[in-house]
């Protein structure tokens, strides 16, 4: 379990740490908004994940938005991909969708809750 200082105070942006923990993401993994929001204590806060990701390409530091899908392994925010496509940034990954979905999507999910420790 790799350790990382990803700052979860009160004062601390909530997009901000959204964005950290995105940049961990290993490529060739996914993860879903709610494992996100879980990991920063706000399991109701989904959404609010999903509202960073569509805001994440405005970031100076490069956020791979593209590793994360809701929690069945559906590319639900392709649409606000600028640029190239979010399925072919995951297959150059070796990651295989069909139908907008995360082939084997157990095999390639990432859990911050598990791979990171405060």
């Amino acid at each position: 379990m790799q350790k990382h200082n990803i700052e979860k105070s009160a004062q601390s942006d909530f997009f901000e740490q959204v964005y950290q923990v995105v940049r961990l993401i290993p490529k060739g993994r996914v993860t879903s908004y709610g494992a996100i929001a879980r990991y920063l204590g706000a399991a109701r806060s989904s959404r609010m994940v999903g509202w960073a990701m569509n805001t994440a390409h405005t970031q100076q530091e490069y956020v791979p938005a593209h590793r994360v899908v809701n929690r069945n392994g559906l590319l639900s925010g392709k649409h606000f991909f600028t640029g190239r496509p979010m399925q072919e940034l995951l297959e150059e990954e070796g990651i295989a969708v069909k139908d907008d979905t995360i082939c084997d999507f157990k095999k390639h999910f990432w859990d911050p809750g598990e791979e990171l420790s405060l």
